[in-house]
């Protein structure tokens, strides 16, 4: 009986000894990352920006990275996570790339002293990993943006609005690759904003705010 005892422990130690020495999955924080977009002065004439609001749709709103596994399932990796909330990282994304574009007079902060002339709304539909074929993953993103004229800090009409899709291949099916494909679709979205922008500039210098897309 003694013996049968000592053995259990032996085979229970060895057991706890190979749990042990397996790797630990660290958590991994993350945040959006653009590359520089081209620089322009064709956009700002005394117009000073504020982003209104960032809305994500519902299932993409978490700190947790998600990932589409198959046509109607999504798995949220609870290694993986954003440092702060995606709407926050995106809205000080957006926000520095447009200042630093110099698409408008200036970019406010929140609670900023200036006095925004100009209304930007943003809704994210898309923000995901497409996994349903591990030889094939993608970053998916799509993104909306609707500037407003507001020449009293109050949205009286729209200037321009578009909507953006982007599907970029990943080299691996990891959330640090994940990551560099939506910093990649971000700065491509973030350039053709600008261009866009500034074509509306040039057919007219208010940015007519007929035109609409």
């Amino acid at each position: 009986m003694i013996a049968r005892t000592i053995g259990w422990i032996f085979i229970l130690a060895a057991v706890c000894q190979g749990c042990l020495s397996r790797p630990h999955l660290n958590r991994q924080s993350f945040t959006f990352t653009a590359a520089a977009i081209p620089r322009t002065t064709a956009v700002s004439n005394g117009r000073v920006l504020a982003i209104r609001t960032l809305q994500i749709a519902a299932s993409f709103d978490t700190r947790s990275l998600v990932y589409r596994t198959g046509e109607f399932s999504y798995d949220r990796d609870p290694y993986a996570e954003f440092l702060v909330s995606p709407n926050e990282a995106l809205v000080t994304l957006i926000r520095s790339s447009l200042r630093g574009a110099g698409a408008f007079s200036d970019v406010m902060e929140s609670g900023g002293a200036l006095k925004a002339n100009t209304l930007l709304e943003i809704s994210v539909s898309q923000l995901y990993g497409d996994f349903r074929q591990p030889q094939h993953p993608a970053a998916v993103l799509a993104i909306r943006f609707v500037f407003l004229d507001a020449p009293n800090g109050v949205p009286e009409k729209m200037i321009f609005r578009q909507e953006y899709s982007r599907t970029i291949p990943l080299r691996a099916t990891t959330a640090v690759a994940l990551m560099e494909g939506w910093n990649h679709a971000l700065a491509q979205v973030l350039t053709e904003v600008i261009s866009n922008l500034g074509h509306s500039a040039a057919e007219s210098p208010r940015l007519s705010p007929e035109r609409g897309m």
